[in-house]
């Protein structure tokens, strides 16, 4: 416990084994000598199969098995792969082709899985996919955010998915009618490829009565559900184990074919087996981020105050509905849709379309980056054409009171925007802005001042489960219903319920991801997991208070009422007793109250909370090579009261630089016929140390409402903020050049042409 309270910066317990190279990932821990898994995939975007003849690679030495989709049905499993489907504008439903396991008379995207090869190792079983003779049918290829080409699936005419409003849309139309001024921009937001630090990867175990995955994923029990559901087994017949994780950013949410592939290949064969991806290959089959065309329009007044918001976007869904897919450029992108304005009038449309692409689905935010991006960059838009200062146009839209309720439906409990803003204008040294772009133009160079003022909504299951257990050796474990993909889970758990109850940090366990021991959960998404685990442990303390002081209050020969808890020790007036939590516990075992060893709870936070911020960039750009560097970063959150504020930072700091990595380096680049031709690191440019500047980090808190603590969820934050900060700074840099479009990622090369374009055009 900590001497001057809680709510403190504590390092991290994890890092040490991460460090030495102690920790254990799903490729470490596979069991002895379990098979190689290989996936053929598809060399081509769209095509009809005309023949797969799998006979001489089930013959090549060392090989258990080759399976095909005809193979997984011949077993009877369920081969489709459920994705979320949304209604239409009219009401209708939204396309929902098949996705199977394996590619089933077509392949629609390079790199879609044809066929799974099981042998005694990994150069076996690529020895024998060269075996497989697979001839196609080569289809049209549609690659364009629009309506038309060669239908994908037959469900889905021109290609196009789904086309979902939300809003007010006659209100809107009016308040366009009556607006002073009208801004409008078409803003980009280009595909990025996640790259998880770790991989996609698992290993799969059946002992003739129960199926064991393996999987570094964000949570086990809806792949356990999944897995029921493919295999016809029931529940209890499922475990699914989450390992240490190397990052997952909402990308390894989901099940993919080859978890379902390797887990029928273990079953059939009666042995484990186990596939990891190599990077090109996560490249061609992760699902990717972002990735579509949005047409935003602001209606403004004579005061400059905010009449309507109108929001049409064109997305990627990629060749099949994903976990999420359909979801995120509506449902989640409609969750923050008119940012922090007062806007009574806003109306989003949204058309989906299939493409011979891989899928797209959730990346770290989930429709709330892509949302606060469009917006933001039309409120530095309009600033310009308004002649206004662009933190001043903020304020003047800035909703004032709260509870507020958003035209899309969301409850903003509390906020003081402005408040947040003036300290992070303070802190970015606003006023030594024009001395340090002069000192900038000395040396030849552009310089740009971008904002971005961003809220966002936690996302998840509201409800959270937990149990702590006393153990015999004098300690106790926690068990949660949450996920780490490197987040500090371990660290913020063990020390939140240190704090509460007072036993040792040290003498605290973790237990997680694991479907046999904990029985529900709610895994790690949305910015959810310290939110909604911390406020069951609250209530799992409460009844451990409760429950050790019955028990005590005989011990003490006191009632029950006068035993009190100070976070240290039990104590009663009268009484010379004060044990600790660990020594009721070891009292109670020794009685023989073994109903006061575990306890368990299931409690659901009150409301979301939403946190936000303001994010200041500062650029400088070589106009002789496009160069573009972020000089300078400052970040103040809105995070309620924190839990952890060292690895709150840790967070932002993750969240901006993979905003700014979109922003400058990052691009996914297909060909005309669906070739991916970024598929390696020396094609795709992730961010590198130099590439980010130190970020400066401060938080200005208004407890939210909605949970015990007044937190607020921090871990995607970050990248919600910084894609239009960066953007809008390089756009501010451009536009004394006569640029008036700037759209990710502003590489070198792009800027450079941007640049050169435009003074082409003056000749």
């Amino acid at each position: 416990m900590e001497k001057f309270g809680k709510s403190q910066s504590f390092k991290r317990s994890e890092d040490v084994r991460f460090l030495t190279g102690h920790g254990r990932y799903v490729d470490d821990i596979a069991p002895e000598g379990a098979l190689h898994a290989f996936i053929l995939r598809s060399p081509v975007a769209h095509a009809a199969i005309t023949e797969l003849d799998v006979s001489d690679a089930r013959e090549m030495p060392g090989v258990h098995m080759v399976a095909t989709v005809d193979d997984l049905i011949a077993a009877g499993m369920d081969i489709s792969m459920d994705g979320t489907v949304i209604k239409n504008r009219d009401g209708s439903k939204a396309a929902d082709p098949l996705r199977p396991i394996l590619a089933k008379e077509r392949v629609r995207h390079v790199g879609e899985p044809v066929a799974l090869i099981v042998a005694d190792s990994m150069i076996e079983a690529k020895d024998a996919a060269e075996a497989i003779v697979f001839d196609f049918e080569e289809l049209p290829v549609h690659m364009a955010l629009e309506a038309g080409g060669e239908a994908i699936h037959p469900e889905a005419p021109e290609n196009r998915a789904f086309d979902f409003g939300l809003g007010n849309e006659a209100e809107t139309d009016e308040a366009f009618a009556s607006a002073a001024k009208v801004v409008s921009l078409e803003v980009g937001d280009n595909r990025v490829i996640v790259n998880a630090m770790e991989p996609r990867g698992a290993y799969a175990e059946w002992d003739g009565e129960k199926l064991h995955v393996a999987f570094n994923g964000q949570g086990v029990w809806g792949f356990k559900a999944e897995l029921a559901q493919a295999f016809g087994l029931p529940v209890e017949q499922i475990r699914v184990t989450n390992p240490d994780v190397g990052g997952g950013f909402g990308m390894k949410a989901p099940g993919y074919p080859e978890y379902f592939a390797i887990a029928h290949a273990a079953k059939e064969l009666g042995k484990p087996v186990r596939w990891m991806s190599d990077r090109t290959e996560a490249m061609l089959s992760d699902h990717a981020g972002r990735d579509l065309v949005t047409l935003a329009e602001l209606a403004f007044d004579e005061d400059n105050r905010i009449l309507g918001y109108r929001n049409h976007t064109r997305c990627n869904l990629g060749a099949y509905n994903s976990n999420f897919g359909q979801a995120i450029q509506t449902a989640l992108y409609a969750k923050v849709l008119t940012g922090t304005y007062d806007i009574k009038a806003a109306y989003m449309r949204v058309e989906g379309f299939y493409t011979n692409t891989t899928q797209v689905d959730a990346y770290r935010g989930a429709g709330r980056p892509e949302a606060i991006y469009t917006l933001e960059r039309i409120m530095d838009r309009a600033a310009r054409e308004l002649g206004i200062d662009p933190s001043e146009l903020r304020r003047i839209n800035f909703v004032q009171e709260f509870p507020y309720k958003t035209v899309t439906g969301e409850n903003y409990d509390v906020g003081d925007f402005s408040r947040v803003l003036a300290h992070a204008e303070a802190d970015a040294d606003i006023e030594g802005y024009p001395a340090r772009k002069a000192a900038t133009e000395a040396q030849g160079k552009l310089r740009g001042l971008g904002l971005c003022y961003y809220i966002e909504s936690i996302l998840g299951d509201p409800a959270e489960d937990v149990k702590v257990e006393f153990t015999e050796d004098g300690g106790a474990t926690i068990y949660v219903g949450t996920q780490s993909n490197g987040q500090g889970h371990e660290t913020v758990f063990a020390k939140f319920l240190s704090d509460h109850t007072g036993i040792p940090v040290e003498k605290i366990g973790f237990v997680q991801g694991d479907s046999d021991l904990i029985p529900r959960g709610g895994g790690t998404g949305g910015s959810r997991s310290v939110t909604t685990q911390a406020t069951v442990t609250l209530t799992a303390v409460r009844d451990m208070i409760a429950g050790f002081s019955e028990f005590l209050a005989g011990e003490m020969g006191v009632d029950p009422d006068e035993v009190r808890f100070d976070d240290e020790q039990f104590r009663a007036d009268g009484s010379n007793l004060h044990p600790t939590m660990l020594e009721a516990a070891a009292m109670a075992r020794a009685k023989g109250r073994d109903d006061l060893l575990s306890w368990s709870a299931r409690t659901a936070i009150e409301a979301r909370s939403y946190p936000n911020g303001a994010h200041f960039c500062e650029v400088e750009i070589d106009p002789e090579t496009g160069v573009t560097q972020v000089v300078k970063y400052t970040v103040v959150d809105d995070f309620g009261n924190l839990i952890n504020p060292m690895l709150a930072e840790g967070q932002v700091h993750g969240g901006v630089v993979q905003g700014l990595g979109q922003a400058l380096t990052e691009h996914t680049v297909y060909d005309e016929d669906g070739q991916l031709l970024t598929a390696t690191f020396m094609d795709y440019a992730m961010p590198r140390a130099k590439d980010a500047p130190w970020i400066g980090f401060d938080v200005e808190p208004v407890p939210s409402t909605g949970n015990p603590m007044g937190m607020k969820g921090c871990g995607e934050a970050g990248t919600v903020g910084s894609m239009a900060a960066v953007s809008n700074a390089v756009q501010d840099a451009l536009w004394e050049r006569g640029i008036r479009q700037a759209d990710m990622p502003f590489t070198p090369h792009r800027v450079w042409q941007m640049l050169n374009d435009v003074a082409i055009a003056a000749e």
